[in-house]
């Protein structure tokens, strides 16, 4: 868990406003949940590997001394802090689903967090930057939201990824169809995901040690390192799933007009159990992989009041594009900024001179002291463009170069 100094954080600030400008743009509306969630809620979320990092809150008072007395050591904690948006979100919704219209688009960001051992672009407390549609089952939420995410980040500077698409559903049909048994699709689905991590070498190894045959698991892997197309995935006995995932391609490609690729990757299968259906993921090899992901989850809602509530978010990975923009001394803003300095007793007149040049320049009021020598060295290490002196308006001072007018 991180403290950011002011100029981190106004890098943030910039980044963070311009991708909530792009969806908000779009159409999306900004909402806000708690960090703090029922822990019941967060270990029935069907949230994959997450669920081991989940930060718990212990009771408290009399509740807590109760469990104690009775020495109900595995019921100490009844919070938590929320690990991703996506949970918190089914949970808003299905409270306030009536006072909201349909289909909902909706905007998150706000801190999550992960008892994760921390590495360089992993932290255990960190921001998420989310789009959701909830109440539609239409394939076009899904081109959307790649396209508005994908906005977002051709916004704030990041060309050069791919968007990669995969259907759960296909992926389960494959794994049959290869003589899996279907109650073990899940978990050769999570053996999968690892395949960037450890490789297809290691996916093998993993599978023959959780039991499952030689010629089972050779049969799939050859097909998933193959570079199957849709119509061969078909023939195996997918055919809904490759004609959902063939439209979708075709639609979000358009809306790309070849600012970057969509593609089909059958290998992608996003940590999360709680996905129902499409999942994408946007990886940018610039930026050390995978800065974006997200997918239907049509079951989420239902776990908090019963109904079925088709859902299908996008979350862009907003620590990771920070690291790299921040390496490469991305401006925090694109306005200059100018330190005025006055004298005592000019307070008034200082402020009322800023005023009046604040709509092209961020202006900042230093009091003068005798030394202004190392005020203004210590302006220009704050990334100060100009110096002004109200004894002299308009006659500024080029940080590092020259005096200039106006």
């Amino acid at each position: 868990m991180r403290d950011y100094l002011p100029a981190e954080n106004e890098l943030r600030d910039r980044l963070l406003s311009e991708i909530v400008r792009v969806y908000k743009a779009n159409g999306f509306r900004h909402i806000d949940t708690p960090a703090v969630e029922s822990l019941e809620n967060l270990e029935n979320s069907d949230g994959g590997d997450n669920l081991k990092l989940i930060y718990k809150i212990q009771k408290r008072g009399q509740k807590l001394e109760n469990a104690v007395a009775e020495g109900d050591y595995d019921h100490l904690c009844d919070l938590g802090l929320r690990y991703d948006l996506t949970l918190p979100l089914s949970r808003y919704y299905a409270a306030h689903k009536n006072e909201l219209e349909t289909p909902f688009r909706c905007i998150q960001t706000g801190r999550v967090y992960r008892a994760e051992r921390p590495q360089k672009g992993r932290f255990r407390e960190f921001v998420q930057c989310d789009i959701d549609i909830l109440g539609s089952d239409s394939l076009d939420c899904e081109a959307e939201l790649i396209s508005v995410a994908a906005e977002a980040l051709l916004q704030v500077g990041i060309r050069d990824f791919t968007v990669r698409v995969n259907h759960r559903n296909l992926l389960r049909s494959l794994i049959v169809f290869c003589g899996i048994p279907a109650e073990e699709a899940d978990t050769v689905c999570v053996t999968i995901d690892k395949a960037d991590k450890i490789g297809f070498d290691g996916v093998k190894e993993e599978l023959l040690g959780k039991g499952f045959g030689e010629a089972e698991t050779g049969k799939l892997l050859g097909i998933l390192t193959g570079d199957p197309t849709l119509e061969q995935l078909a023939e195996a006995g997918c055919r809904a799933e490759t004609e959902s995932i063939s439209a979708l391609l075709g639609c979000a490609n358009a809306l790309a007009e070849d600012r970057y690729a969509v593609r089909f990757d059958p290998t992608l299968v996003r940590g999360q159990g709680y996905y129902t259906g499409t999942v994408f993921e946007i990886d940018c090899p610039s930026f050390g992989g995978t800065i974006a992901g997200g997918g239907r989850y049509d079951n989420l809602v239902g776990k908090f009041d019963g109904s079925s509530v088709p859902a299908v978010g996008f979350s862009i990975g907003f620590e990771r594009i920070y690291g790299v923009l921040a390496e490469r001394g991305m401006k925090a803003s694109e306005r200059d900024k100018l330190a005025l300095f006055y004298d005592e007793g000019q307070f008034v007149e200082a402020s009322k001179y800023a005023s009046s040049l604040r709509e092209n320049l961020d202006v900042t009021l230093v009091k003068k002291k005798k030394k202004v020598g190392k005020q203004l060295a210590q302006a220009e290490a704050q990334g100060y463009a100009f110096a002004e002196f109200l004894e002299n308006p308009g006659e500024r001072k080029r940080l590092g170069g020259e005096k200039q007018g106006e």
